[in-house]
């Protein structure tokens, strides 16, 4: 079957599916719709969506809450690998990936007769590559760092999936970083608690804990309006066989537009390690305005008061920088600072590991689950009166 004569799932649906961490489908699907989705339906770890080119290209510009937006190819039955080479074959590969591209496989297989997603994942790959060879073509080549499009499969109850991946490589991924330190939180997570803290600049805003500055990087980016997409270089849906290029430089062009500067003094950060304040201002320099956030080498105990702001914070837990003998202490210092010197302010605590809640010695007015890299992790509101 050749591809001029195959009209694409996604083109005739203009259906697509969103990957997201497990528990923040809700956050997600109403991100999704603010930025032009219609349709929108949750399921595990991934939302389904409609949307035209220009919805696509906005979401995978803008969202700060989706891993990855897959555009569905083709879908048949599956039961068996020979099945899935053939039906996987009858797609002219040569028209939809270009012989001088390099492509990667990935694969997913649940409650079906085949069931090695590896395995799954190396017939599509020799169903595509054999494509070429049959057509006398050069065959593009496999790189599964860094390839220029990205496959996948995903079969479940015995119907298979073949998706393209439009966003390329993870949306988690800013481009701020150039920098870390030992358990750094993940963009997303940190994007989230940014989004349910409410914060909206009418009050300062600071993390007294910042580590290497990706809730203040965060932070940054949504006040100031910047796309999460600003510093990436490419994004998946440039290799579709209907990219509109213009289209897509008026999508960014207008996003662009809506930045705005940040105030000096509305952000700022403190940590008591210099490396971890080194990492964040050079995180923070590679974005707009990231020269106004204020970070400093100090240690919780000797700020002198955070009052009337929103105080955002991830502090450390012995889950991935091992238990110190001292974490509790640390916990119970860090809600006495709160309850004395941060009156007027709320403050928004994620703890990865949730039975360490009860070491700062306050009642959290909200406890929302909140998984990310394996952990059961727990987001919590103090008001500080």
């Amino acid at each position: 079957m050749n591809q001029q004569n195959l009209i694409f799932d996604y083109q005739r649906t203009h259906r697509f599916f969103a990957q997201i961490s497990d528990g923040m489908e809700e956050f997600g699907a109403e991100e999704l719709s603010e930025l032009g989705a219609k349709d929108i339906h949750t399921a595990y770890r991934g939302i389904y969506f409609q949307g035209d080119k220009a919805t696509l290209y906005r979401i995978n510009y803008c969202s700060r809450l989706i891993a990855r937006v897959l555009a569905p190819l083709y879908s048949f039955q599956c039961h068996s690998e020979r099945y899935l080479y053939r039906r996987a074959g009858e797609i002219y590969w040569p028209d939809l990936l270009k012989s001088h591209l390099s492509f990667a496989v990935s694969a997913n297989v649940s409650n079906s007769k085949i069931k090695n997603s590896q395995y799954a994942g190396l017939r599509l790959k020799d169903a595509i590559v054999d494509r070429y060879r049959d057509a006398g073509l050069e065959r593009p080549n496999v790189d599964r760092l860094q390839p220029d499009v990205r496959l996948n499969l995903h079969i479940e109850r015995n119907k298979g999936t073949i998706s393209f991946d439009t966003s390329g490589d993870s949306m988690h991924r800013r481009g701020y970083r150039k920098e870390t330190v030992e358990a750094p939180m993940q963009e997303i997570l940190a994007a989230v608690i940014i989004r349910l803290s409410d914060w909206d600049g009418s009050k300062p805003l600071h993390d007294p804990m910042c580590g290497s500055g990706t809730l203040l990087s965060e932070a940054l980016m949504k006040y100031c309006r910047i796309p999460s997409g600003f510093l990436r270089k490419k994004f998946g849906f440039e290799f579709l066989p209907d990219f509109d290029r213009g289209l897509w430089e008026r999508i960014k062009a207008d996003a662009d537009a809506q930045m705005r500067p940040l105030p000096e003094g509305l952000i700022a950060g403190s940590d008591a390690s210099p490396k971890a304040v080194r990492a964040a201002k050079k995180n923070l320099a590679a974005l707009p305005s990231g020269d106004r956030v204020e970070v400093r080498v100090a240690p919780f105990q000797e700020l002198a008061e955070l009052k009337d702001r929103v105080i955002v914070c991830n502090p450390p837990y012995g889950i991935r920088i091992g238990k110190h003998p001292d974490l509790v202490k640390l916990f119970k210092a860090f809600g006495d600072f709160l309850k004395q010197r941060c009156t007027g302010s709320t403050a928004y605590l994620y703890f990865g590991k949730r039975d360490m809640i009860g070491y700062i010695g306050l009642k959290p007015s909200m406890k929302k689950p909140l998984s990310s890299g394996g952990l059961d992790g727990r987001l919590t509101r103090f008001e500080m009166y």
